[in-house]
């Protein structure tokens, strides 16, 4: 008997329609667009606008568009959603929750999962587990963030670095051999010192003196966070290589966290890659945490064939970093919207 594999068989993807040049945020904080380009390759973002919107008014775009590529598959065929997302629409319900209200998954329960900006890879290999061991076969993940509600617009060190925008995928069995095949995950609480939120959870509760001080923002201590990103993403990349076999010939993807163009090009360079086989959108959506991975992939989806073999890595903040080989289950260009 076939060994199964959860498959990774439809991509979504939405970014709002708002985009936040560089020559705008020099409007707002002392920075001029050479400096972003240059230590980051941003060039602008997208920013979700208006009243009471959320982190899930952009996942359910997301997995709206899943959907529609997939007219065989409806929203009562879902019977799980796991959101990874570092901004929830609130502290419950579980944005996840949400989610399969607004998008009509009636049959779908769901749950949020956070490990900044790993919480994507995270929360794959944990929906992964539920397709191979037979208990679902339609498991919808999502990773989304609105960085723009937790981030100082006088902080010139974070304002420039983060965007909006998120995307969803669809695990299905595959016993073809397809499918995410290996993971390496790690994390060290210890980090949480040089990268986090202050306040606004139970060790700080909310209060008037946090929101005068400013502790609800994105705290970032840059210098240290790159450090440890250059080295552990390019390591956990390195490894599941090694274990897998994998070499620069036979690896057609590399689908990096798009935190900083420098740490992603050192990533590609321990795995020996080439830049064209490097996925990156960094220089138009800026760092969207949790979205990043699935936009890479929303973005790249037509360039992806049936039997690649490809690695997605990450690092985030707390500290969490991981990597996953995934062998894809399908030709790119047979779903894509774009």
């Amino acid at each position: 008997m076939q060994k199964i594999h959860a498959a990774i068989t439809a991509v979504g993807g939405y970014v709002p329609d708002y985009i936040l040049t560089n020559q705008e945020l020099e409007t707002i904080v002392d920075t001029t667009d050479e400096w972003i380009t240059t230590r980051t390759g941003i060039k602008e973002r997208h920013i979700l606008k208006g009243e009471g919107k959320g982190s899930s008014d952009i996942a359910v775009e997301a997995v709206k568009e899943l959907l529609k590529k997939r007219p065989d598959v409806k929203p009562e065929d879902i019977e799980l959603l796991i959101c990874a997302t570092t901004t929830p629409d609130m502290q419950f319900p579980a944005t996840a929750n949400i989610i399969t209200d607004k998008a009509g998954l009636v049959n779908a329960f769901g749950y949020d999962v956070n490990a900044a900006c790993s919480g994507f890879l995270f929360a794959l290999n944990t929906g992964a587990q539920f397709i191979t061991n037979g208990t679902y076969k339609k498991v919808i993940v999502v990773g989304v963030d609105k960085m723009s509600s937790i981030l100082n617009y006088e902080d010139r060190t974070t304002c420039i670095i983060f965007g909006d925008g998120g995307g969803a995928v669809l695990l299905e069995p595959n016993d073809e051999g397809n499918g995410i095949i290996d993971a390496i995950l790690k994390s060290d609480g210890a980090g949480r010192a040089h990268l986090h939120q202050k306040a606004g959870g139970s060790a700080k509760p909310a209060s008037l003196e946090t929101v005068m001080n400013k502790e609800h923002y994105v705290y970032q201590e840059g210098q240290t966070v790159f450090k440890f990103a250059v080295k552990n993403m390019a390591d956990v990349a390195h490894q599941i290589m090694e274990r897998n076999a994998l070499t620069a010939e036979n690896v057609a993807w590399l689908v990096p966290h798009q935190a900083n163009k420098r740490i992603i090009a050192a990533t590609s360079e321990r795995m020996g890659l080439p830049d064209e086989k490097v996925m990156l959108n960094i220089e138009r959506y800026g760092n969207t945490t949790n979205g990043t991975l699935p936009l890479c992939l929303w973005d790249y989806e037509k360039q992806l064939k049936k039997g690649d073999n490809i690695v997605l890595a990450a690092f985030g903040g707390g500290f969490t970093w991981g990597a996953t080989y995934i062998k894809w289950a399908y030709d790119g260009a047979k779903y894509s919207l774009k």
